[in-house]
């Protein structure tokens, strides 16, 4: 053996030495973690209310012997808490054949439109444009990656629904232009806000 790795092994020996009151801790945390997703995991195949019930099970144990963790009780009333707020959707991939299990797909999917926007744009960050009318301009950049769209595809959407869609998007485009002329001179903003109102209260 030569002399590094013998300091190497001479370290990794007394770091477990000196941390070994803190392992029975660690186990016992890191088990129900590892029980919580091999739970999700679902490798056997149960379906929604199965997963429910094993899971529920699980973090009642976890709440009811949180002291065994000793320092990593404030650890797992924390995982106790978060998923208490990602529990309305946390189960919807048992329930809905072929839904995925996790957003990474769907994180990639907002990754590659920031790639091309980018590449599109000369931005080095994302177009600001992207948070007034992203849940249009997202969905358009990946549908016609899919597929090649002619003008009887155009013609044949429903006008009504794209006159609402695209007052929604104006009224934000607004509340936006309003924002920013706030920042930019807040009195004088304010000032013809009072003015405005004025105007309207006053009897003609």
């Amino acid at each position: 053996m030569t002399a590094q790795l013998r300091r190497l092994r001479t370290l990794i020996v007394r770091g477990l030495e000196r941390t070994r009151q803190f392992w029975p801790d660690i186990r016992c945390a890191f088990a129900w973690v590892h029980e919580a997703a091999r739970i999700l995991d679902n490798e056997g195949g149960h379906d929604a209310v199965a997963v429910i019930r094993r899971f529920d099970d699980l973090l009642d144990v976890m709440e009811r012997n949180r002291s065994q963790a000793g320092p990593l009780a404030g650890a797992i009333d924390h995982f106790l808490k978060v998923t208490r707020s990602y529990r309305p959707g946390l189960f919807a991939c048992y329930r809905v054949p072929d839904l995925p299990r996790t957003n990474n797909d769907l994180e990639q999917l907002f990754g590659s439109h920031r790639h091309h926007e980018r590449r599109a744009t000369g931005r080095k960050a994302a177009s600001p444009a992207t948070v007034l009318r992203g849940s249009v301009r997202l969905i358009a950049s990946t549908a016609t990656r899919l597929r090649r769209y002619e003008a009887h595809d155009l013609a044949a959407a429903a006008r009504q629904q794209w006159a609402a869609l695209r007052q929604r998007l104006e009224q934000r485009h607004t509340a936006r232009v309003l924002r920013c002329r706030f920042r930019r001179n807040p009195d004088a903003f304010l000032k013809q806000i009072e003015t405005d109102l004025l105007q309207r209260t006053l009897p003609a």
